[in-house]
């Protein structure tokens, strides 16, 4: 809850105010601890996500240190960490791969220039109070992106897994296939590198959840590598190295803010931001619910956009939320955000230790390292109960997985999206409309469904509308109109239900509002029946109500009835059978062969209901 001590404006500004009372000596020693256990975590899986990235390995730790100390300070998750992820990794990569050749200075230099990008829009978003957009990217969009990139990973990593050349920058296609032709010259030490790994990693982390199952399996695989290479000298075994990174502090860099960079970038830039901020926000409020903390989605765009922003002038590339580390930290006992900061800091300390013995990782463990992370993305109960869900979710899900796979990964999220967001518009465009009548078999005769069995006043039809009315609906809401009129020519009279509108747009007000002209000039009229205040009050800003005439509105059906009955043509009440409603009763009837007179009409109290 936001402290009433500082104004909104201030604690924007310094989230730290609404926990800095949490901090305690207890707590400190807790996030401490949870502190160190994700600093160490974070260095193996650093250097991978750097890999997929198409970085040299020291830019993966980079964004581990000063990114998640300014996400946790800005944020407002007490537990959220952030840093370089899989899928961030991956996109940057197929994003920057056309322009530049990974490793290279240029490519770096558009890395770095993207992630200020990137950053600059979460901030805007988050300023801006935008903090909701992410409800509109669908689970079954990330289920579908993760899927595709976690196969994505693995094939790009088949080179280095088997010891065999493969093409850089092919498509899923092209890569298969390459690595198909080079199976006759697997590198059978380089295998047995990466197997050690993997099998490493899978038995560690089953056999002893509580010990850091990346560690044991890089650890595994370097030993497996010494000994292979003292055994076999290194001239036979051919085993890449990493390669050492530099011992140093991340240097200060600058992002290339030239026009043609950021224009080049920023389909990239938008699509990086929206699957960025839906991890670190859906990661955040997953932990949230387990601690019992509600997270702020705008506070956090403010938070990511800022580390993202400091981020790229210290050598870091796309930082946001992990769900690995954020779990970790979790479990590991953290009360607030200071154990974020403490574990970027820390990190800075262990690289500036270990970072002359990255030169003994081997390239086969990196890659071991990267299929147990690629498994690990797959989350096979989702894609089954996405499957097993509407032909709406499998459509999202398929889509955004074969364009992770076959096309350019941005592009798969937007399109993803962009899917979704058609189906959903589709669903709402089309309110749910049903036919009502009084059944004279219910107490009271409640409402129920038109069918043959129960018949319709022949001057009067009764439309229930579930759902809001806006231009995109318009079309639909014409042609139940048209539909109507076509089926029941002699109904000139009709009652909408209008308990489940909520609002109604311009163009759906519009469109009532004609409605209500065109039955009067037949000699009918339109009537709202249970009109909510939401409903009202936007027919009234569209001037839509004297149109429609406010006698012609109510908020009971019963006195509704009993108004529109009075407006009925009498003489075909003398001659209709039906007695639909308890007013009918009240009209002598007079059958074809019977002289007309005048109807005797006698008021009375109706009882008709609907659910």
């Amino acid at each position: 809850m936001p402290s009433k001590e500082y104004p909104e404006w201030l604690l924007r500004m310094l989230p730290v105010l609404n926990w800095k009372d949490r901090v305690t000596s207890q707590t400190l020693r807790a996030d401490i601890l949870s502190g160190i256990t994700v600093a160490i975590v974070v260095i193996p899986q650093a250097v991978a996500f750097a890999s997929i990235a198409g970085m040299p390995p020291q830019y993966g730790l980079y964004a581990g240190m000063i990114p998640p100390i300014v996400a946790a300070f800005f944020g407002s998750s007490w537990h959220l960490m952030s840093g370089p992820t899989t899928a961030a990794s991956i996109v940057l990569l197929t994003s920057l791969s056309a322009f530049a050749e990974p490793l290279s200075p240029e490519y770096v230099g558009l890395a770095l220039t993207l992630t200020f990008m990137v950053g600059v829009i979460e901030l805007t978003l988050g300023l801006a109070r935008m903090g909701t957009i992410v409800n509109f990217i669908s689970h079954s969009v990330v289920v579908g992106f993760t899927t595709g990139a976690a196969i994505l990973i693995a094939s790009k990593q088949l080179k280095n897994f088997f010891g065999v050349p493969i093409p850089r920058g092919g498509h899923l296609i092209d890569t298969l296939s390459a690595f198909w032709q080079q199976i006759p010259h697997i590198n059978y030490f380089i295998l047995t590198v990466a197997m050690a790994t993997l099998l490493s990693g899978v038995l560690s982390r089953r056999l002893f959840p509580n010990i850091p199952h990346l560690i044991v399996a890089l650890l595994s695989g370097a030993f497996t590598s010494l000994a292979l290479n003292h055994f076999y000298g290194a001239d036979v075994t051919h085993i890449a190295m990493v390669g050492a990174i530099p011992q140093t502090l991340p240097p200060i860099s600058m992002p290339d803010l030239s026009l043609e960079t950021i224009k080049q970038l920023a389909p990239a830039a938008v699509a990086m931001t929206l699957f960025a901020l839906t991890e670190a926000v859906s990661i955040g409020r997953a932990v949230g619910i387990r601690s019992g903390q509600m997270i702020d989605g705008n506070q956090e765009f403010i938070g990511q956009g800022l580390s993202n922003i400091a981020g790229s002038f210290f050598s870091a590339y796309v930082a946001t939320g992990s769900f690995n580390r954020t779990s970790l930290n979790y479990q590991a006992g953290a009360k607030t955000p200071m154990s974020a900061m403490i574990a970027g800091s820390l990190e800075i300390v262990i690289v500036l230790a270990i970072a002359p013995l990255v030169a003994y990782l081997p390239t086969a463990a990196m890659a071991g390292i990267l299929f147990i992370v690629a498994w690990g993305l797959i989350d096979i109960p989702s894609i089954k109960h996405i499957m097993a869900s509407n032909k709406s979710e499998r459509a999202i899900f398929t889509l955004t997985f074969l364009g992770a796979l076959f096309l350019d990964l941005e592009f798969a999220i937007l399109a993803g999206i962009l899917l979704s967001l058609i189906l959903y518009l589709m669903r709402v465009s089309r309110p749910h409309t049903v036919s009502r009548v009084p059944d004279p078999s219910l107490p009271n005769r409640k409402f129920s469904d038109a069918g043959s069995h129960i018949p319709e006043c022949p001057q009067l039809h009764i439309l229930r509308i579930d759902g809001a009315l806006f231009f995109g609906s318009v079309p639909f809401l014409l042609e139940e109109f048209a539909r109507l009129e076509k089926q029941h020519p002699l109904q000139t009279h009709l009652a909408i239900v209008a308990q489940g509108i909520s609002f109604a747009d311009l163009a759906a007000a519009d469109a009532l509002a004609n409605e209500a002209v065109k039955r009067r000039a037949r000699g009918g009229a339109l009537y709202l029946i249970n009109v909510k205040r939401g409903l009202w009050e936007s027919l009234e800003s569209c001037h839509a109500l004297e149109r429609i005439d406010p006698r012609h509105i109510f908020q009971g059906k019963s006195a509704a009835i009993h108004a529109i009955f009075q407006q009925l043509d009498k003489s075909i009440c003398q001659t209709c059978t039906k007695r639909i409603f308890r007013e009918c009763e009240t009209v002598e009837f007079i059958g074809d062969d019977e002289p007309h007179k005048t109807a005797k009409v006698t008021p009375a109290i109706t009882q008709q209901t609907d659910h």
